[in-house]
């Protein structure tokens, strides 16, 4: 596959979508869960015959609980979200489910306040900027011996921009569901996104290394027809493991439960796209940069 001369079709490509889901960001914003905005979240348990969702809201209606959700959780749980109460509410809201619904049992009553909400915010920023800085740094340190005709450090940023593209999507994506299904974003979609960062920078390494391989066994290649054949080496492996990683994923989708349902979903979208720019944005772009580099007007 000449996936290096074909570079403008993925860049293209990516760029659509990257440009869609910063728009879908600005305009709609993800739906922040509790987690961020602060909020109640209640689980209880019954012990025949778990109601219906809309059974149970229906059941709290009167009380005018705000952003009030019913998610199923395990055969017999269900999980309240909804905004802070007033004091006294936590108890109104146990008795009217246990005069509405027999064999029911509170096991969990939490609330956040907007205060930790902010400060989880801001948390899981700094999670994610500091792993982004350690994979650059890693990167940098791992190919320091690769620095002809490529500084290795080229190699950690062209693999960054390929993590925020990913990322990028990714919360493109959930920003759209957010909008027109009500998903939330909250702790786990975080969590959700490191171990998006892990799996994708761990591919494109895989293309890289490949690539220094053949960079050391020298011939009379050019640098553009090492790094393609180095892709091209590596496809299988790729394929390979993201189509058994995705097909856990999805199992686990379908039979998990609703409670990392979306969790699930993210590391799908991720697993996706994290093959996609490890095999067709990021060596691609060491290559562009190169050859800005040596021509200073022609980018791609």
């Amino acid at each position: 596959m000449q996936i290096i001369k074909r570079r403008k079709i993925w860049f293209s490509v990516s760029g659509i979508f990257v440009v869609a889901s910063i728009l879908a960001l600005l305009v709609w914003g993800l739906n922040l869960g509790i987690d961020f905005s602060g909020g109640t979240l209640a689980e209880f348990q019954f012990s025949e015959i778990r109601p219906d969702n809309n059974e149970i809201k229906d059941a709290l209606q009167d009380m005018n609980l705000e952003d009030l959700s019913v998610a199923s959780l395990a055969d017999k749980n269900v999980i309240l979200r909804f905004k802070n109460i007033r004091e006294g509410n936590h108890a109104e809201i146990t008795n009217t489910l246990k005069e509405k619904f027999e064999g029911i049992e509170e096991l969990s009553f939490e609330e956040v306040g907007p205060t930790i909400g902010k400060e989880l915010q801001r948390k899981s920023i700094n999670a994610l900027i500091i792993v982004i800085i350690a994979i650059v740094l890693y990167v940098a340190w791992a190919f320091r011996k690769v620095s002809k005709p490529v500084a290795s450090w080229k190699y950690g940023v062209a693999a960054i921009i390929a993590l925020i593209h990913d990322v990028l999507i990714v919360a493109g994506i959930f920003a759209i569901l957010g909008k027109f299904y009500g998903v939330e974003v909250g702790v786990p979609f975080i969590a959700a996104l490191l171990t998006i960062l892990g799996y994708s920078v761990n591919d494109s390494i895989v293309v890289f290394d490949r690539a220094r391989e053949n960079l050391f066994k020298g011939g009379n290649e050019t640098y553009e027809e090492v790094i393609n054949r180095s892709i091209n080496e590596t496809i299988p492996r790729s394929l390979n493991t993201s189509i058994t990683t995705f097909l856990a994923l999805c199992a686990v989708y379908i039979f998990g439960g609703e409670s990392i349902k979306y969790f699930m979903l993210a590391l799908m979208i991720g697993a996706v796209v994290g093959t996609y720019s490890s095999i067709f944005i990021a060596s691609p772009l060491v290559v562009a940069w190169e050859r800005w580099r040596d021509k200073g007007v022609n980018l791609l």
